[in-house]
């Protein structure tokens, strides 16, 4: 009968909606590979009555075909196992394929993160000539693509003999 609803063929078309989404999806994130992060730059900025501010520069490089449309970046850097820097921002430049950009972001150090890593130097393993980081970045992006979580770990100084 013409004109009448039926649930069956409502379904039916959600289901084949579903379907459709779900493929797209799938298809999207299939050789999606995660974008890599690295420090490039690290400056003190003039004081402010806040605290210690720096200014970070991220090195964003895109290994995929398809651009990074990011909507904010999240960070913190850690010394020796202390947070001592982070920062966030929204004010992230689109990322061509294949391509990079250099992100410059301001960042804030916690104070009390900072006393607590001087008081642990010079105490067993912790010394001014190998200091281990880590960075860790959350970038989220706009769209379908999925939230990434990269951390680099390191050395700053000279290595250590083995014992």
């Amino acid at each position: 009968m013409p004109g009448t609803f039926s649930w069956r063929h409502a379904l039916a078309a959600l289901a084949a909606l579903a379907a459709l989404g779900l493929g797209a999806c799938a298809s999207m994130t299939s050789e999606y590979d995660p974008p890599k992060v690295s420090i490039e730059n690290f400056r003190s900025l003039p004081g402010e009555a806040s605290g210690p501010r720096f200014e970070v520069d991220l090195r964003i490089q895109n290994p995929n075909e398809q651009a990074l449309d990011i909507s904010g970046i999240a960070y913190d850097i850690a010394l020796q196992d202390v947070d001592l820097i982070s920062g966030v921002s929204n004010e992230v430049p689109r990322v061509a394929g294949y391509s990079e950009e250099v992100v410059t972001l301001e960042s804030g150090l916690n104070t009390i993160q900072l006393v607590r890593f001087l008081t642990g130097l010079g105490t067993g393993s912790r010394t001014l000539d190998h200091l281990e980081y880590e960075v860790r970045v959350k970038i989220d992006f706009h769209g379908f693509t999925p939230t990434q979580r990269i951390v680099e770990t390191g050395v700053i100084g000279q290595p250590r003999a083995a014992d």
